[in-house]
């Protein structure tokens, strides 16, 4: 395709037929520089420098979806054309209009950023101008130990009832994300133990178990595994960096189990000279073989060949994301949890747990991976002392309304129970128990400092 370069990776076609075409705009000489350059152009040339500089899939889809929001609601003027009214308004109407929360807002304003700066080649003063929406601080959703006994049952109980999603296996997408990965029909005659749900079962447990996001649960390779160690090693994780994480002894079992049904599966690709999976960076090109290798093959491999979404090869992918998200909300449904729990929630209930058991916060921060231990330091707020140990005035006042002689000629004034004793006894409840961390000067400040 004979293409022509502007500065900082903007790109237009030169031939003008095709700028039409994409455009849908005919007739009449067209300026075939940047400032002329067709909405889908422009989209390409935005994909072309996130590819450049190693942006994620996913940050690529967010903010090719944000620039291409902004070009329609400008009326499909190009970008270099608006200034900063137009993209305060923009902004505006988000928040105004569509109610967006602050992290989205951001995640449009970064999209805008990068369109300007590094695509069009703009550092405008006006850029640096613009206000930032500051996230509110909340603390994450955590289950108690029940809860979790009580969702993770409830996945085996799903395994074992074959519940679980029977559909071919989703594929989850070659760069680590399976959001617009296109998913053949090319289904295997061999099964990696995913048409039952018992993979999603065994995935929930390992990533509350370890503290493993939902990508790096389902990204994991055979290599990384080891069991003679007990460790997992997390590649790639989130900001590119690896870490190593503990292996449950308790999920020794099954995930040999796992990787016997998945190395069956290997065996009938390799017996019918399927491409493998995919391979980070140029590791395809470097290691010709490994993409075949056993030692590269998914833990939790998809039960049929999809397409990559950006190269568009043939692939045996990880197993869909989504697969363990429905399962995962059905069993919190099933459960009775009155909580919005989602897969995250599991690393959240991981670390709390942790805390809670006295572990020290700095290893707490390396199983997660958090590059600053503020980060990590939300987790304490949930165990609080000051909310979890200081008893409520209620409680005194309730229990000398009903320890009384009953002489005092006040029952008149207490309130109808329908026949049930007052004071009512409290409702039995399983109680958590207490953090038992050490609660010294400095850490307690610390706690204070975060919040």
């Amino acid at each position: 395709m004979n293409v022509q370069y502007f500065s900082r990776g903007a790109k237009v076609d030169k031939d003008p037929s095709r700028n039409e075409d994409e455009s849908g705009h005919r007739g009449g000489a067209r300026d075939t520089s940047i400032c002329g350059a067709t909405p889908r152009g422009l989209l390409d040339a935005v994909r072309e420098r996130l590819r450049y500089m190693h942006y994620s899939l996913r940050t690529e889809e967010a903010y090719v979806h944000w620039v291409r929001a902004f070009v329609q609601w400008s009326g499909r003027r190009h970008p270099r054309e608006l200034g900063t009214a137009e993209v305060e308004g923009f902004l505006v109407m988000l928040a105004n209009e569509r109610r967006v929360a602050a992290a989205t807002h951001r995640q449009a304003l970064s999209a805008l950023l990068f369109l300007y700066r590094e695509v069009l080649g703009v550092d405008m003063p006006w850029l640096r101008e613009l206000g930032r929406p500051v996230p509110k601080k909340r603390i994450p959703v955590v289950l108690t130990h029940v809860e979790v006994q009580a969702l993770l049952a409830r996945m085996d109980g799903r395994a074992a009832g074959g519940g679980g999603d029977r559909r071919s296996g989703g594929s989850g997408s070659s760069s680590g994300s399976s959001s617009g990965s296109s998913s053949s029909s090319s289904s295997s005659s061999s099964s990696s133990g995913s048409g039952s749900g018992s993979v999603t079962g065994l995935l929930a447990h390992l990533l509350y178990g370890t503290g493993m996001r939902l990508l790096e649960g389902i990204r994991l390779r055979v290599k990384d595994v080891d069991f003679v160690r007990q460790v997992i090693i997390v590649r790639d994780g989130k900001g590119g960096k690896d870490r190593v994480v503990m292996l449950p002894r308790a999920l020794e079992g099954p995930l040999r189990g796992q990787l016997q049904a998945a190395r069956r599966l290997w065996q009938a690709d390799h017996d019918r000279g399927e491409a493998g999976v995919y391979l980070p960076g140029a590791l395809a090109v470097k290691y010709r073989r490994a993409a075949e290798s056993w030692a590269w093959f998914w833990v939790f491999p998809a039960a049929s060949i999809s397409d990559d979404p950006r190269s568009e090869a043939r692939h045996r992918h990880h197993l869909h994301e989504k697969r363990l998200q429905r399962d995962l909300h059905a069993a919190v449904q099933a459960a009775g949890i009155a909580k919005p729990a989602t897969v995250h929630t599991l690393r959240h209930s991981f670390a709390t747990h942790l805390l809670q058991a006295g572990t020290d916060i700095r290893t707490v921060q390396q199983l997660l991976g958090h590059a600053d231990v503020s980060t990590t330091m939300i987790y304490t707020h949930v165990l609080k002392s000051a909310a979890a140990g200081t008893a409520s005035p209620l409680d005194a006042l309730m229990l000398t309304m009903g320890g009384g002689d009953g002489d005092n000629g006040d029952d008149d004034d207490r309130p109808a129970t329908d026949g049930a004793a007052w004071p009512l006894p409290p409702p039995p409840f399983a109680r958590e128990p207490l953090p038992c961390y050490p609660v010294t000067p400095s850490f307690t400040a610390a706690a204070t400092s975060a919040s």
